[in-house]
């Protein structure tokens, strides 16, 4: 008489629960972010092809577009720069203060946004401590674009420090050290040797920066001065038509806000993609 065969050991997973965390993962992302987006499409559906197009090319609406998505990626910009380099000074030197500048960092995320915005309002206000310094020079900052990109530089410098730091933590300095014995320029090492490790944490810290601007409303609203068609943003305006019960307006707004994000995010992913895959074959 012959034995069955045994039955193979369905291999364990390595993480206990898998089926059961990855369950109340998806339901959880369902809860918080896929049902709201999808709540987003369901409610513009109810406008026809004309009325949505109406809506989204308003010329106040338009405008309060550029005024959102240019000052983002001007912040953005500007603080993958000076992220870099305050990452670099904390990494690289030892200086008194560092832990007090370092802790500094991540003040903008602990600070409420309205109170940044009431803060950067009154110190740049025309008569406000540097405002009235400015003003003799023709500079005006509160109630312009100029502004704007001012408060969203203060609440986006956080995501390109933090994204930066603990990679230049890890990068060893031996490498540098060799490249500068063999007669390389600090220059040349810096953008032979350093750079390429960093630009994928630099994209990750401007798309998360980029990402945090367009949507900012607390730290904008008070500095931006609200002016339509001049100094109005996105957000404020999705704001005033729910305050005026003009919900599927509303959400018109915010589906060409949210479609156009998720295609600039999307584009730095794969251009971050792209440089990982660089790195890894050279």
């Amino acid at each position: 008489m012959t034995s069955s065969p045994k039955k193979k050991a369905k291999p364990r997973s390595v993480l206990p629960g898998f089926g059961l965390s990855l369950g109340f993962t998806v339901f959880y992302l369902s809860i918080i972010v896929i049902i709201p987006l999808i709540g987003i499409f369901v409610k513009t559906s109810g406008l026809t092809p004309g009325q949505f197009w109406d809506t989204v090319s308003n010329a106040r609406v338009v405008a309060s577009y550029k005024i959102s998505f240019l000052t983002s990626f001007y912040a953005a910009l500007i603080n993958l720069v000076f992220g870099l380099l305050i990452a670099w000074v904390l990494v690289r030197y030892q200086f008194p203060g560092k832990k007090i500048i370092d802790s500094l960092i991540d003040m903008p995320f602990a600070l409420p946004t309205a109170v940044a915005g009431i803060s950067l309002t009154a110190i740049y206000a025309p008569n406000g401590w540097v405002g009235q310094l400015l003003e003799p020079l023709g500079i005006k900052v509160a109630f312009t674009p100029l502004g704007i990109t001012l408060a969203l530089i203060f609440i986006g410098l956080p995501f390109v420090v933090r994204t930066v730091q603990p990679v230049l933590q890890d990068l060893d300095n031996e490498v540098e050290e060799a490249a500068v014995m063999l007669g390389a320029f600090r220059w040349s090492t810096f953008r032979r040797v350093v750079l390429p490790e960093l630009i994928p944490p630099l994209l990750t810290g401007f798309a998360l920066a980029f990402a945090r601007g367009i949507g900012e409303y607390g730290s904008v609203v008070f500095i931006s001065g609200n002016m339509p068609m001049k100094t109005e943003i996105a957000p404020l305006l999705i704001m005033t038509k729910l305050e005026q019960f003009d919900y599927r307006g509303a959400t018109a707004i915010a589906l060409v806000m949210l479609v156009a994000s998720f295609l600039l995010l999307l584009l730095i992913n794969y251009l971050q993609w792209r440089s990982n895959r660089r790195v890894v074959s050279a």
